[in-house]
């Protein structure tokens, strides 16, 4: 075997084997983002944002989201998430960011939410203070 040969082996198994992880990131990202975009999280955020009226008069009525829905879920007996996404209005698209919480199996609540507008300033959309008109928090 010459070394010519033997050197085209070695890169032909590496260049396998960074396939070969390069496909398993991917299938464990798409499944990631699959949960976080199709979980009940997100789908409480999607209809926050449709509902809310600030964001409304920023971008015209909520006619869609974009595909790539990031953020952070954590589900447990009490949970919390922030879901980040693209809200495709009939006027503007705006970058928004819903921050969720359930306790012992509640439904999610929004418990903060803001958008980035044109000027690249964050607004807010919900008071710290203001109690969430589509969910109040469990009670103990």
């Amino acid at each position: 075997m010459t070394t010519k040969r033997l050197v085209i082996i070695i890169i032909s198994v590496l260049g396998g084997l960074a396939l070969l992880v390069a496909l398993f990131v991917g299938v464990i990202s798409g499944i990631i983002l699959y949960s976080i975009s199709h979980s009940d999280a997100a789908a409480t955020a999607r209809s926050y944002l449709r509902q809310n009226e600030e964001l409304k008069q920023e971008t015209g009525e909520v006619k869609d989201f974009g595909w790539l829905v990031t953020g952070n879920l954590n589900a447990q007996e009490d949970g919390d998430a922030t879901i980040k996404l693209k809200v495709i209005g009939e006027r503007r698209t705006v970058n928004a960011r819903v921050v969720l919480s359930y306790r012992r199996g509640s439904k999610w609540w929004v418990t903060g939410a803001s958008y980035v507008n044109e000027a690249g300033v964050k607004v807010d959309l919900m008071d710290k203070y203001e109690e969430p008109a589509d969910a109040a928090a469990p009670e103990n």
